[in-house]
């Protein structure tokens, strides 16, 4: 993966039981990114998105603070810009 950028996300906000993470999965997968979206403890949202293509990451993360129908995204943190992993999809973890 040449130019590969791997995100770390955090989403804070109201994003667990509003089916934040079935859209995060499909907006990712139109796009092209792969990864994975999976909640956490505390009631946020956790993302690990890669792609070698910066305008398709930037398209994303700013749907990121708009999220599914029924969320309130209050906060998108980036935690972490790091080398690509290689994940094949884009999943949700349980």
């Amino acid at each position: 993966m040449n130019n590969c950028i791997h995100y770390q996300v955090e989403v804070i906000g109201k994003v667990q039981g509003v089916w934040f993470r079935k859209y995060t999965q499909e907006k990712a997968q139109t796009l092209g990114l792969t990864g994975y979206v999976m909640n956490l403890p505390n009631g946020n949202v956790y993302i690990e998105v890669e792609s070698n293509d910066i305008e398709k990451l930037k398209i994303f993360i700013d749907w990121l603070h708009q999220g599914s129908p029924l969320s309130k995204v209050k906060e998108v943190k980036i935690l972490n810009r790091k080398n690509c992993i290689g994940y094949k999809d884009f999943s949700i973890k349980k």
